[in-house]
C-alpha cells in the first residue's frame, strides 16, 4: 500500500460517520509542517497568515509553538475581532477603507495596542483621522515597500502591484510623514516578495520555464536584499523605535531569514501545503487540508459524479487554480465539463472501484480559501476525528 492510499484509508476510518461534503485538517500533517517552518526561519518568528488559516482554533494551536509569534491579518474587521478574541499582537497585511472599524480602532486602548495597521499612501492616514470621531488613540502603521523587481530602466516589472513606495527614500518620505502627523506611530516595516515566496520554480513538464523562474527569482532576492537593507537604514533615522521588519512567505522562508534587516518571517499556507506548493525546489511539505465530495453517479465504465466541486482559488484564471482529485490517485476531471458548480464528473480506472456514497478526497489550489467552502474543520489524529472545530465562516465571519 502507498502512503497515499493508508492516507486514504485512514481518512476513510476517521470520517466514516460523517457525511460528505466535508474537510479535514490532519494534525500530524499540519504540525509537521510547522515544525518545517520553524526550522527553516533559522530563529527567527514566524508570523502566522491568517487568511491562510482562517481557523480561530488552529491559530491558536501554532501559535502556541515556540518559533511562531503574532498573527498577519487581511481586514481590519477581522483584526479587531481576533484582537478581541485575545490575539495580542496583530499585524493587518493591506490598506483598509473601513472607517467604523477604523472609529472603533482608536477608541478603544486595547484595540490600539494590540492591531498594527498597513500604509503606503499619506491619504489612508487622512481616511483614519477622518474617521476617528473624537477616537484618540494612537495608531500603530506598518509601512509597506514594493519588493517587484524593476528591468530595463523600469521598463519590466516583475511581482505583485501593491505598495507604490519602492525606494529607500520614498518609505523614508512617508515615515516622515506620519511622525510629523499626531496620532500615528511607525513600529513596522513590511515587504512581501510574492515574485519569489508564491511562484513554484520547479512545474511539471515545464523545465524552461522553471530555470527561468530559478533565475528571476535568485536575482530578485539580491536585488531586494540589498534595496530592504537600505529601506531599513533610511526609515530608522526618522522612526528609531522600529519594532519589526517583515518579510517572505511560505515559499521563501529561509531565503528571507538570512537577511540580517529582516526581523521576523510571514508564512500561512505552509501549514495546510495546498497543491500550489507541490512545485518547488526550496522545501517539501505534507498535505494537511483536504474536503471530501461523496460519489453521488456512475454514469458508466471509468466515470463517477461527486456532489459539487468548483472551488476555484483566487488569481488569474487557469487550470492551476481549481482543485485537484487527490485521493484515490488517479482521478482526473472530464476535460469537458471540469469540476461543476452542483456536480463534478470524474474519469480514470479507480472509478469502478467507487460505491455511491464513497469519499473521494481533493486539495485545494490555495489554502485559507478552502475555509470559505465549509463551516467546521474536522482534526484527524491517526484513524480519528479528535476534534470539530469551526472555520471562520462556522463563526458567521465572511471578512472577505
Amino acid at each position: 500500500m502507498t502512503a497515499r492510499a493508508a492516507d486514504r484509508a485512514r481518512y476513510d476510518r476517521a470520517t466514516a460517520p460523517l457525511d460528505a461534503p466535508l474537510a479535514i485538517v490532519d494534525l500530524a500533517a499540519f504540525d509537521a509542517n510547522a515544525d518545517d517552518l520553524v526550522r527553516r526561519a533559522g530563529g527567527k518568528p514566524i508570523r502566522v497568515a491568517s487568511k491562510s488559516v482562517r481557523c480561530r482554533a488552529l491559530l491558536e494551536r501554532v501559535l502556541a509553538r515556540d518559533g511562531f509569534a503574532g498573527v498577519m491579518s487581511f481586514t481590519l474587521a477581522e483584526s479587531l475581532w481576533l484582537a478581541r478574541s485575545g490575539f495580542d499582537d496583530v499585524l493587518l497585511a493591506y490598506p483598509s477603507a473601513d472607517r467604523a472599524g477604523y472609529r472603533e480602532l482608536t477608541a478603544d486602548p486595547k484595540l490600539a495596542a494590540s492591531v498594527t495597521v498597513m500604509i503606503d499612501d499619506p491619504a489612508q492616514l487622512r481616511l483614519i483621522d477622518e474617521a476617528r470621531d473624537g477616537g484618540r488613540e494612537v495608531v500603530r502603521v506598518c509601512l509597506e515597500l514594493d519588493t517587484s523587481l524593476r528591468l530595463l530602466g523600469g521598463r519590466m516589472r516583475i511581482g505583485a502591484r501593491r505598495s507604490p513606495l519602492h525606494s529607500p527614500a520614498a518609505v523614508a518620505d512617508l515615515a516622515r510623514v506620519v511622525a510629523r502627523r499626531p496620532g500615528f506611530e511607525v513600529v513596522g516595516i513590511m515587504a512581501y516578495e510574492g515574485h519569489v515566496a508564491g511562484v513554484g520554480d520547479a512545474v511539471d513538464g515545464r523545465p524552461l520555464r522553471s530555470r527561468a523562474v530559478r533565475l528571476m527569482q535568485a536575482a530578485a532576492r539580491r536585488e531586494l536584499a540589498e534595496r530592504r537593507a537600505a529601506v531599513v537604514r533610511a526609515v530608522r533615522a526618522v522612526a528609531p523605535g522600529l519594532e519589526f521588519v517583515n518579510g517572505g512567505g511560505t515559499g521563501s522562508v529561509q531565503h528571507t531569514a538570512a537577511e540580517d534587516a529582516v526581523t521576523e518571517i510571514g508564512a500561512g499556507s505552509g501549514l495546510y501545503v495546498p497543491r500550489l506548493f507541490d512545485n518547488y525546489t526550496s522545501f517539501r511539505g505534507r498535505p494537511a487540508a483536504l474536503f471530501a465530495l461523496p460519489v453521488v453517479r456512475r454514469p458508466g465504465v471509468g466515470v463517477v459524479t461527486v456532489l459539487g466541486g468548483g472551488y476555484p482559488a483566487s488569481g488569474a484564471a487557469g487550470r492551476d487554480r481549481l482543485p485537484v482529485p487527490y485521493l484515490p490517485e488517479g482521478l482526473r476531471y472530464d476535460p469537458q465539463e471540469g469540476a461543476g458548480e452542483v456536480q463534478t464528473p470524474l474519469l480514470g480506472s479507480p472509478a469502478d472501484d467507487l460505491l455511491v456514497g464513497d469519499k473521494v478526497w481533493f486539495r485545494h489550489a490555495k489554502a485559507g480559501e478552502l475555509c470559505e467552502r465549509f463551516d467546521v474543520l474536522h482534526l484527524v489524529e491517526g484513524d480519528e476525528v479528535t476534534a470539530t472545530v469551526p472555520t471562520y465562516r462556522g463563526e458567521g465571519h465572511t471578512f472577505l
